[in-house]
């Protein structure tokens, strides 16, 4: 598997390089040890945030009757809800919660128009409190295809604070294809009819753009 850096990364990485280095030039002043001691530190530090912005190529297999997993992580929440933004109605939510140690890139369920997409402003409560899909800042995007209309947010969460979406309304994606990443940590929303079978089940691991969420019914 090919895995390359993030674009999201550019500027992260070579700043936190910078700190690393002059913390350790310091402690290397006040102590040798000490010196060892966060040079150690530094590079297992240095490791974490690389590893965060991991973006490992996967090969996708496009079928517009499956809808895929957004993101890498564990599925948290599977319920009908109400949503009161674009469907007005009674739907299917799948909730995918990423920590800090899985891949943040966040990939296109579907494929087809983006009919609506959206930033909304709000709170940074933690990603697995269930009133964070309310609350907390994030964006709201809905795809349709000639099979199914679904929406799927984004969700910030106490610690990922840096939301990225790069579609816009009017786009045609590809299932599959890369329209996000949010930084440190937090959770996916998927809202689709409650027709859709769901092929998951609570605590499952998902990968972004392999796994199987639903079958569109």
């Amino acid at each position: 598997m090919t895995t390359k850096l993030h674009r999201e990364g550019r500027l992260t990485i070579p700043i936190s390089i910078i700190i690393i280095a002059l913390i350790i030039a310091v402690a290397y002043a006040i102590h040798l040890v000490l010196g060892y001691i966060f040079s150690i530190l530094g590079a297992a530090l240095l490791l974490l945030i690389m590893n965060f912005f991991r973006n490992p190529y996967i090969e996708v297999v496009q079928d517009d009757t499956q809808i895929l997993a957004p993101c890498d992580g564990k599925v948290v929440v599977i319920e009908d809800v109400q949503d009161d933004i674009y469907f007005k109605a009674v739907v299917t939510q799948v909730s995918i919660f990423m920590s800090p140690f899985n891949v943040h890139v966040n990939r296109n369920p579907i494929g087809g128009l983006v009919r609506y997409a959206k930033y909304y402003p709000g709170k940074y409560l933690m990603a697995f409190n269930p009133k964070s899909s309310q609350l907390n800042e994030q964006t709201y995007v809905v795809a349709e295809n000639d099979k199914v209309t679904i929406a799927y947010k984004q969700i910030a969460g106490f610690l990922a604070r840096r939301i990225k979406c790069y579609i816009k309304e009017g786009e045609q994606i590809d299932q599959g294809e890369e329209y996000g990443f949010i930084k440190y940590g937090s959770r996916i929303d998927l809202l689709m009819p409650t027709s859709c079978k769901v092929k998951i089940q609570l605590a499952e691991k998902v990968k972004a753009g392999k796994t199987v969420i639903a079958e569109i019914g």
